[in-house]
């Protein structure tokens, strides 16, 4: 995150207690009004909207903070100055991993195809000294994979679970921040255990790629292009940390908007960079046609989990999904019905506003949903701030991402069912998909820490 974001952001609040009582200063967020708090009992004065607490920075701890700093374009410069140097002791093989929601960003700026804008990326990350470039696409397939297997099982004990249901999806790390440090055990038990594509990816090459290189995860140095500044945060997270080798399994996360910043910065055109295709983990020949998963602007959890779920439990087999918009395009429902009985209810859940109205329903057990996909920004990870902000920021750029979503909708849609990929890798990788290595390297856990960050008592829902 870089310091003029980190500055703007903390520009929002006057003040950050240990209850995350926040009086904002921007937008008007400071000025007197009533509403009904999540206790439903009406307060008067400053409220704590949940976009400032999801934006804010103030309850950072120092560590954190400079955890994040060195996610910076500066940090894999001085990495790549340190493999120019004579000392080969510290040389590191650097790995560039593209979320598939990057590359509509590039595409639109290049103004190419997604394809050839991939291969300019490419051949621009290796430029720089990077050795492999990676679509995590790959890494999405294991995490929606793993997904769908959860439901089923949440689905299965949900009679005598409590927790089991509704499931929220694990992928977007805004919504798992807050969950965890306001929300606690209201949301953390029910959020899917499966990892994020950024993290599983960082397993991925961390580990297996790793290995395959005769490289210790050390000598690597993992960097991810991603559309979110937020995709920092979940990079830093301990678990996520080797202690033993002093490693994390993601080194950096770069957004889309550095790397094209970083171009711009070495006046670097489009047109002089060659062509070159992105590697394949498993070392394959040739140039592999990209894909993307269903789902309008994300990774598709709900809609892979829906036909999943359907063809699993009741034996349907749903070729297409119909939204059906509730409150705005971003609080969308979908329904599996059969003889006039529904058999399951999923919903999207994008942006601030919609997640206050989900939380407020949670909070009073209306709720029927046996999952929600929720993700901070309103449209979806292309919406992502770290490449979707106009240039005179604060505001999302409409008509860059209408442009992106219509690249990204160009990319034929693959169900990572039938990825030979993924079934070499859970075999020579993970040994199975039911393996202890599996759950290892494909899962985590969510935990309440809302005990020392007290629920704020001027929250606004």
């Amino acid at each position: 995150m870089s310091e003029v974001n980190i500055a703007k952001r903390k520009d929002k609040c006057e003040n950050c207690t240990k209850q995350c009582n926040k009086k904002q200063s921007d937008d008007g967020a400071n000025s007197k009004q009533t509403t009904e708090d999540v206790n439903g009992q009406v307060n008067e004065g400053s409220q704590l909207l949940l976009s400032a607490c999801l934006s804010c920075d103030g309850c950072l701890s120092e560590e954190d903070s400079l955890k994040i700093s060195q996610q910076s374009l500066e940090e894999v410069e001085r990495v790549l100055a340190l493999n120019k140097r004579c000392d080969v002791s510290k040389h590191k093989v650097l790995v560039a991993s593209v979320c598939p929601q990057s590359l509509p960003f590039f595409a639109v700026k290049f103004g190419l195809d997604i394809t050839e804008a991939a291969h300019k990326l490419c051949s621009f990350l290796k430029s720089l000294g990077v050795q492999y470039v990676f679509d995590t696409t790959l890494a999405a397939g294991f995490s929606i994979l793993e997904s769908q297997k959860e439901f089923i099982q949440r689905y299965r004990r949900r009679n005598h679970d409590s927790h089991a249901l509704p499931m929220f999806t694990s992928s977007c790390p805004g919504w798992i921040r807050y969950s965890e440090r306001v929300l606690g055990s209201l949301v953390t038990p029910h959020i899917c255990t499966a990892r994020s594509p950024q993290q599983i990816m960082g397993c991925l090459v961390k580990d297996y790629f790793s290995k395959q290189q005769k490289l210790s995860p050390e000598k690597v140095y993992h960097v991810v292009v991603a559309p979110c500044f937020d995709k920092k945060l979940e990079a830093v997270r301990e678990e996520f940390y080797n202690s033993l080798l002093e490693t994390r399994d993601v080194d950096c996360v770069l957004t889309s908007g550095e790397i094209y910043y970083l171009m711009e910065k070495r006046k670097v055109s489009v047109e002089e960079l060659d062509s070159l295709p992105l590697d394949q983990v498993l070392g394959e020949a040739g140039d592999v046609a990209l894909v993307r998963h269903d789902g309008k602007g994300s990774e598709g959890f709900l809609e892979h989990v829906f036909k999943h779920a359907a063809k699993e439990l009741f034996g349907l087999d749903v070729q297409e999904i119909t939204y059906k918009t509730l409150r705005n395009r971003d609080f969308q429902e979908v329904t599996l019905e059969r003889d006039g009985e529904t058999l399951l209810q999923f919903a999207a859940v994008y942006g601030f506003r919609n997640i206050q109205t989900l939380v407020h329903r949670i909070r009073k057990g209306r709720v029927p949903y046996q999952l929600v996909e929720v993700l901070s920004c309103p449209g979806g990870c292309l919406s992502g701030r770290g490449q979707a902000e106009s240039e005179a920021g604060g505001r999302v750029d409409k008509a860059l991402v209408q442009q992106m979503e219509e690249a990204y909708s160009s990319l034929p849609v693959r169900l990572p069912e039938v990825n030979p990929t993924l079934h070499t890798l859970y075999q020579d990788w993970l040994q199975g998909q039911d393996s202890l290595q599996a759950n290892k390297q494909l899962h985590t856990e969510y935990r309440n820490q809302s005990q020392i960050h007290a629920q704020p008592p001027h929250m606004q829902w």
